[in-house]
């Protein structure tokens, strides 16, 4: 894969070293053009960074080595953990994003995508369950890279999973059950539920982003939990 460097600053020692590796995390930019968003991702007054940026046409940059930590996760917490960027690998993918005009991901981009995440993946030992979206990690105040990313057809090429489970299949809503759902997986459910559930379903259920707790997103909850169990 050809990959363009472009060094930010924003970026320091990894606490754990690269040892510490075990999320992978995917983001859309969510600014008005790739430039706008490698200048903010490279301006030492931002402070935020990320080790990849995807452009629409497919093109790779590498802001920030592997082994190095970038500030991409921000506030977050997944599956018992707060300082995700001590052990993650943050890859931005530019898009637009609900602010200025959200828009599927072009074919050559999402080509590079599965590319990039591949071999992140073959370099360091994340499991499936940890490889999520930045509004999996923070439901409360993020959406990306939201309901038009393709998760599924990642987890078909082995980033990811998705669970084994028909879209019509149905589950007696169950808030308890639920919520002991969402946290197995590794949201966090100190949220009010319509906010972690819609951060679920932009991930699990795209076509029913809705926030409500109904037969279709039990059985998906109870569906997701069951593959993610190691």
């Amino acid at each position: 894969m050809d990959i363009i460097d472009l060094p930010s600053p924003n970026q320091d020692d990894r606490p754990g070293g690269p040892a510490a590796i075990d999320m992978l995390m995917l983001h859309y930019t969510g600014m008005q053009s790739a430039q706008a968003a490698i200048d903010r991702l490279r301006d030492p007054e931002a402070k935020v960074s990320s080790h990849y940026v995807v452009d629409e046409d497919g093109t790779v940059f590498r802001l920030v080595a592997e082994q190095r930590r970038a500030f991409h996760a921000g506030i977050s917490y997944w599956r018992g953990r707060r300082v995700l960027n001590d052990c993650s690998i943050g890859i931005e993918i530019v898009n637009p994003g609900h602010e200025w005009g959200y828009r599927p991901f072009p074919a050559p981009q999402m080509a590079q995508v599965v590319r990039l995440c591949q071999g992140i993946l073959a370099r360091h030992a994340i499991p499936a369950r940890n490889v999520v979206g930045h509004s999996d990690v923070a439901p409360n105040r993020k959406q990306d890279p939201g309901e038009l990313f393709p998760w599924r057809d990642l987890a078909s090429k082995g980033v990811g999973f998705w669970p084994d489970a028909r879209d019509d299949d149905e589950a007696p809503p169950d808030e308890a059950a639920a919520r002991a759902a969402l946290e197995a997986i590794g949201y966090s459910t100190e949220f009010p539920l319509d906010i972690v559930l819609t951060a679920f379903q932009r991930h699990f259920m795209p076509a029913r982003v809705s926030g409500q707790l109904d037969p279709f997103t039990m059985a998906r909850l109870l569906a997701v939990n069951r593959a993610g169990t190691p």
